[in-house]
């Protein structure tokens, strides 16, 4: 289990996992739905982030096979130096060894950061919802006969069906050892973890986006931008939850009074900070705490700025340090935005939605890291890595 096996058997086996999804779809589009029937359907963002259709399997299948045909992110050398005294130095990407994933409801993960860990060199420990238990249970089976067909122990991906007392003592004192943990869900999920985990954690943290327009927006791209951000899917944490408009936009209030009747058609709930309140008649936040929150529902916050200076001091306040954009047809003001804020993603009149690994051309990703340590936005293949110093001496001594 130790020795980390061949690029070739690593990409054979990704190969084949594809394959094996293609081949299984409708099986396991029919053991989904029992895990939806099984669903209270409390939860709208769970509920969609559940679901496996054709488009998620084409998804999951996509990702296996961009991950077959990168390079290897192992053994890449990052820096190279000759010592006074001979002594050839160089440091070189490695494998962590083992990778636990904790997630909530989705699927998609069980197939797309399996990969991503297993391409890297890593052992996946996955621990999924008791909501897609169904579901991830058939992924990992499939995981199993991708790598036993190839000649691969099926240890290296293991399907951890714990509770949430299994989980923490699990955490706490860990019955193997585990490298590094990747949370992927609420914030309580990620709080959870912090507190019991005894090995590093990236976290992958909430969402709650912004996009600020400028007094010298193009209104057309400010309102798509906007309209996309926050209908195009409400479960994701790229989604877009607090609009900032400046008042030195010429006739603000027209376009204010327009995008909130945009937003109605798709059935958003619209609040507004006093001026656009006042400018809207949308009812006014209570108070400014939940500048904070993140919706992950059909749901607005929108408020009116002064200047950038004020904007990107709001958002500095008040955003997960995921991404944030600016709209605006001035390229400075664009760039001291992008300088300033202080997120993993910053956006120049585009949506926030394109925060995905996928999207970044990563071929998927891990997660969605709003830590600073040790990579930030969309964890890839070639992130998921640490490294390694290999020294090649003919007997010195110091």
């Amino acid at each position: 289990m130790s020795t980390i096996l061949s690029i070739e058997k690593r990409n054979a086996v990704l190969t084949t996992m594809a394959a094996l999804l293609e081949q299984e779809r409708e099986a396991l589009k029919a053991i989904n739905q029992q895990d939806l029937a099984n669903y209270n359907g409390e939860d709208l963002a769970m509920e969609k982030r559940l679901l496996v259709d054709d488009a998620k399997v084409d998804g999951m299948i996509l990702s296996v096979k961009q991950l077959a045909s990168q390079e290897d992110p192992v053994g890449q050398v990052r820096y190279e130096f000759t010592h006074d005294n001979g002594m050839k130095i160089s440091n070189k990407t490695a494998a962590f060894g083992t990778i636990l994933i904790i997630y909530e409801s989705r699927p998609d993960v069980t197939v797309e950061a399996g990969g991503i860990a297993f391409k890297s060199g890593n052992k996946i420990l996955l621990k999924g919802g008791k909501e897609s238990l169904l579901s991830n249970q058939k992924i990992v089976s499939l995981w199993h006969q991708a790598l036993e067909s190839n000649g691969v122990s099926t240890d290296w991906v293991e399907y951890l069906n714990y509770d949430r007392v299994q989980t923490q003592a699990f955490l706490e004192k860990p019955t193997q050892r585990v490298d590094l943990i990747v949370p992927r869900g609420g914030e309580k999920l990620i709080e959870f973890t912090k507190k019991h985990a005894s090995c590093p954690v990236i976290v992958s943290g909430r969402g709650n986006n912004f996009v600020y327009v400028n007094a010298d927006a193009d209104l057309e791209k400010a309102m798509a931008i906007i309209i996309n951000g926050k209908t195009s899917n409400i479960s994701v944490c790229n989604a877009l939850d607090k609009v900032l408009i400046d008042v030195n936009l010429p006739n603000w209030e027209a376009f204010a009074n327009e995008l909130v009747n945009k937003l109605k058609a798709y059935n958003v709930t619209i609040l507004g900070d006093d001026g656009f309140a006042k400018a809207t008649q949308v009812p006014a936040i209570e108070n400014d705490l939940i500048w904070y929150e993140e919706f992950l529902d059909y749901k607005i916050v929108i408020g009116t700025i002064n200047s950038k200076q004020e904007a990107i001091a709001k958002i500095n306040k008040y955003c997960g340090g995921h991404s944030a954009s600016i709209i605006t047809e001035n390229k400075a003001t664009a760039q001291e935005f992008m300088e300033n804020i202080d997120a993993s993603s910053v956006y120049h009149n585009a949506s926030t939605r394109f925060t995905d690994g996928g999207q970044f051309g990563l071929g998927g990703e891990l997660a969605i890291s709003t830590d600073k340590l040790h990579q930030r936005g969309p964890i890839g293949l070639q992130h998921l890595v640490t490294n390694k110093w290999y020294i090649y001496g003919d007997g010195q001594i110091r």
